[in-house]
C-alpha cells in the first residue's frame, strides 16, 4: 500500500485535499483525522505538519509527501521535488530599512532574521557572503525595530506588512515556491510501490492539465479549416468530421483555459459557428 504524507493545516492543506479529490482519491472528512486508507486506491494518507513532511519522506517511513518546496530545502533532508503542483506559489525577498542595502552582495556581516534558516544560510553561502541568521517563529518584520536584525527574509506576496513596517524589498529573489511533491532521494526504481507512485503522478498531472485546458468545439467552413487549425492547433492535432451539410467541418481540440475567449474570437473573425467550450474534469496524456 502506498503511503502518503499530505499537509494538515495551513495554505498547503486545502488545495492538496482538493487536488487529491479530483484525482479520485478519498480525503479525511474531519480536521482531527490524522490517518486515513483509500482501500479502493490502495493508499494511505497521513496527515501531518508541512514543516515535517520532508523529513518524514526521506525517513522511507512514507513512500511520497506534498509540501512546499521552501520546506523541502529549508529541512535539509535527504528528499527530492518530483512534480510542481502550481499552488501555494511564493517568493521569498530580503527586505530592510531604506538605505541600509541594495542587494544580497551588501549583507557582510549584517544579521539576517527569518524562519527558514535553512533557506537563507544556503543563499548566503552560494553568494559568498558571511553574514549571521537568527531564527524567529512566526512574523519577523519587527526584528529590526527590536535590534534583533538588520535585515529579515521573508515571504513577501504584496509587500504591504512589509512597507507598513517601514521596510522596502531589496535585491533579487531568494527563491520561489510553490507546492511539490516529494520522495526521499534516489528510492528505489524497482520498489514493490513504484508502479503506484507513478500512478499518482500520472493523476495529478492529469488534473493539472484539466485545469489549465478547456475542450473547444466549433463549425467552420472547409476553405477555412487550415486557418481555424493554426488558431486551434491541441496538444497533437485537433479532430475534424465532415457535417451533413456539404462544405462544413466540426473541428474538436484542447485549447488553454486562459486564452479561450481569444480564441474563439478568433476563431468567429474566420467564420467559425458554434463555438462551444466545455471544462475538462480529468485527462490522460
Amino acid at each position: 500500500m502506498l503511503r502518503i504524507a499530505v499537509p494538515n493545516k495551513g495554505s498547503l492543506s486545502g488545495p492538496a485535499a482538493e487536488m487529491l479529490h479530483e484525482a479520485g482519491y478519498q480525503q479525511r472528512r474531519e480536521s482531527k483525522e490524522l490517518r486515513i486508507v483509500d482501500p479502493v486506491n490502495e493508499v494511505e494518507f497521513f496527515y501531518l505538519r508541512p514543516r515535517d513532511i520532508a523529513i518524514y519522506v526521506s525517513s522511507g517511513r512514507l513512500d511520497i509527501g506534498i509540501t512546499g518546496r521552501d520546506l523541502l530545502i529549508d529541512s535539509g533532508a535527504n528528499a527530492e521535488e518530483i512534480l510542481p503542483l502550481g499552488f501555494a506559489r511564493s517568493t521569498f525577498r530580503y527586505a530592510t530599512k531604506p538605505g541600509t542595502a541594495s542587494g544580497v552582495q551588501d549583507l557582510g556581516g549584517m544579521t539576517v532574521a527569518t524562519s527558514y534558516e535553512g533557506i537563507v544560510a544556503g543563499h548566503l553561502a552560494d553568494n559568498g557572503i558571511d553574514a549571521s541568521v537568527v531564527h524567529l517563529d512566526g512574523a519577523v518584520e519587527t526584528a529590526i525595530e527590536l535590534g534583533v536584525a538588520e535585515v529579515i527574509a521573508d515571504v513577501v506576496e504584496t509587500g504591504t506588512s512589509l512597507r507598513n513596517a517601514g521596510l522596502e524589498v531589496i535585491g533579487e529573489p531568494i527563491m520561489k515556491s510553490e507546492a511539490v511533491v516529494v520522495r526521499r532521494t534516489g528510492a528505489d526504481a524497482e520498489s514493490e510501490t513504484e508502479p503506484k507512485v507513478q500512478q499518482f503522478l500520472r493523476r495529478l498531472q492529469g488534473v493539472l492539465v484539466a485545469r489549465t485546458y478547456v475542450m473547444m468545439d466549433y463549425d467552420c467552413r472547409v476553405e477555412q479549416l487550415e486557418k481555424a487549425v493554426a488558431v486551434t492547433p491541441g496538444l497533437e492535432s485537433p479532430t475534424v468530421s465532415p457535417l451533413h451539410n456539404e462544405g462544413w467541418v466540426a473541428v474538436r481540440a484542447m485549447v488553454p483555459a486562459r486564452e479561450a475567449q481569444r480564441i474563439m474570437d478568433d476563431l468567429y473573425a474566420l467564420g467559425a459557428r458554434a463555438i462551444l467550450t466545455t471544462a475538462i474534469h480529468a485527462c490522460r496524456l
